[in-house]
């Protein structure tokens, strides 16, 4: 079973999750001005998972700092730095990580957030602490 990532709503065959895996919405806010209905109809994930997702305080930081779009590499150390942290801060999050493994393990799962640029975006290191997981 693999362990990949989307872009949510990405429309070329490298942005979108692998057919058939298990696609994890792992964003803090759901796509903007689009209801329930419309999320469904345009299947953009199977499964919204905000625990995974960098805390508010942690994107205000980042947007202040110019991500997804910087490329400062000092910024985006510390921005990985403080997601990694977040996520082995409290047992929830160090359980869903292990959950995530797991299923990994005995299905194909695909972690997605809105950043057009993976090198640059929390779900590349999610995969990372996720794998460090199983």
């Amino acid at each position: 079973m693999t362990l990949s990532t989307f872009r949510i709503g990405g429309e070329t065959p490298a942005e979108k999750a692998p057919k058939g895996a298990l696609r994890l919405a792992t964003v803090r806010y759901l796509p903007r001005g689009l209801s329930e209905a419309e999320r469904k109809k345009r299947d953009l994930y199977d499964v919204w998972l905000p625990l995974l997702a960098p805390s508010a305080e942690l994107l205000a930081w980042a947007k202040k700092h110019g991500f997804p779009q910087s490329d400062n590499v000092t910024a985006w150390k510390k921005f990985s730095e403080r997601f990694a942290k977040e996520m082995s801060g409290s047992a929830e999050k160090r359980e869903a990580l292990k959950m995530v493994a797991a299923l990994a393990q005995r299905t194909d799962i695909s972690i997605g957030c809105y950043c057009a640029d993976e090198s640059h975006c929390h779900r590349s290191v999610l995969k990372k602490l996720i794998e460090k997981a199983g």
